[in-house]
């Protein structure tokens, strides 16, 4: 059974669930939160990664605008569970310094995250072609060999004539 190869939706939320996690950090980080605690951070990351897995089995016509909708809702859900988890909460809103700070990163995770998926595409494409290129046997050049008699038996027509079935019975018994 030979797996799919993954496609640009797979990638995009395996790519959108890391960087959201990521971003929400960074990006908390730069307005002026804490430092999240380790049960904080390890929550963003399981929430993220589903929202990632969530994400992947969604198929998409418009995959920039997907994408920008995706990475802000996974960016909504980290800062979500960043601040409700924090120790010293500041809220659900967002100051300018921090929403500036999700925008910037929004812009950047983007750009970023369509062409690693546009390289992923290309990429499996050729190691595809490279793979199969390798597995596949040559052709076999032998030629055909076909069997033919070094001797021939001259024809002896009295033993033919001799060989018939004469009146000949079975053996008698006593």
């Amino acid at each position: 059974m030979n797996p799919r190869p993954p496609t640009p939706t797979q990638l995009r939320g395996a790519f959108v669930g890391s960087t959201s996690a990521a971003v929400s950090v960074a990006a908390h980080g730069l307005a002026g939160g804490e430092i999240p605690s380790q049960a904080s951070v390890v929550l963003m990351v399981a929430a993220c990664a589903a929202f990632g897995a969530a994400l992947s089995a969604l198929r998409s016509h418009r995959p920039l605008t997907a994408l920008v909708l995706a990475l802000t809702a996974g960016q909504a859900i980290g800062h979500t569970v960043l601040t409700l988890t924090a120790e010293h909460a500041h809220g659900l809103g967002l100051s300018p310094a921090m929403l500036g700070a999700h925008a910037a990163a929004l812009v950047v995770s983007a750009a970023l995250i369509r062409a690693a998926e546009q390289g992923c595409v290309a990429a499996l494409g050729v190691l595809r072609h490279i793979v199969a290129a390798i597995l596949t046997l040559p052709p076999a050049h032998a030629p055909l060999w076909v069997a033919t008699p070094s001797h021939r038996a001259r024809l002896v027509l009295r033993v033919l004539v001799s060989a018939q079935a004469g009146t000949r019975g079975p053996p008698r018994t006593a």
